[in-house]
């Protein structure tokens, strides 16, 4: 399954959302799309209409960019996953896209619940 991962980019994605999934056995199984892994542009949009079967976004904070994202995920019916941090309110929009918005308090229990998700979308 190749499952895109986004997020803000303001976010402490690195250490807070792709080195624990980098370290899941997701990352054996799976092909996991991390955007911001590289210095090179990656056109997000060209990805999700040919070749994406999941996305996994953190959503704890707002972020044009991820809802862009998420728009371009709805329009070309590729299943969606949202996922914060607890404490945090993601914005109440994300519903028109998805009916799985999960909250998570910890590296450890976020990976459960991305496992979790793609066991359900396969």
């Amino acid at each position: 399954m190749k499952i895109y991962i986004g997020h803000p980019t303001d976010f402490d994605y690195q250490e807070k959302l792709y080195q624990p999934l980098k370290e899941s056995s997701l990352a054996d199984e799976h092909e996991l799309v991390l955007p911001h892994d590289s210095e090179e542009f990656f056109n997000s949009k060209d990805f999700l209409r040919n070749d994406c079967d999941l996305v996994v976004a953190e959503v704890s904070q707002a972020s044009t960019g991820l809802g862009i994202e998420l728009g371009w995920a709805g329009e070309f019916d590729v299943s969606v996953v949202c996922i914060y941090e607890k404490g945090a309110e993601p914005s109440g929009s994300l519903k028109a896209i998805t009916d799985e918005i999960v909250t998570y308090k910890n590296s450890e229990e976020m990976v459960e619940i991305v496992e979790e998700a793609v066991e359900e979308n396969r």
